[in-house]
């Protein structure tokens, strides 16, 4: 099992800037991906950013070269920086955690609310 706690959210202007932070705890050494996804009112969860073990990033295309995922090396802690934040990037954030073997489960944390309002 493997608990994920997310903090960091809150209120930012357009063009402000947040860091998301999560923090995992449990069986993290079976942690294989770690990630960000967001959900916006009405509409489907969708990725954000991701993260291998061996620090390989992927990134949804709404939000390349404004966020950048980090993580330490003991997998215990992730990070989402968000700069040049827009409305549209107004959302519930998720952190994740894939683990691949011996079967595929992902992990969720329970949530912050990133809102970017002038």
């Amino acid at each position: 099992q493997v608990q994920l706690v997310e903090s960091g959210g809150g209120l930012v202007q357009p063009g402000g800037s947040l860091r998301l932070s999560c923090a995992a705890s449990g069986s993290i050494f079976r942690i294989s991906v770690m990630g960000w996804y967001r959900q916006a009112p009405g509409k489907e969860r969708e990725l954000v950013a991701l993260i291998g073990s061996g620090g390989n990033q992927n990134y949804a295309d709404s939000v390349k070269g404004r966020f950048t995922i980090s993580k330490n090396n003991a997998k215990s802690v992730w990070s989402l920086q968000m700069n040049s934040l827009k409305p549209e990037d107004t959302a519930v954030y998720y952190c994740n955690a894939m683990v691949l073997t011996p079967t595929r489960v992902n992990y969720w944390g329970q949530g912050t609310q990133v809102t970017v309002s002038s």
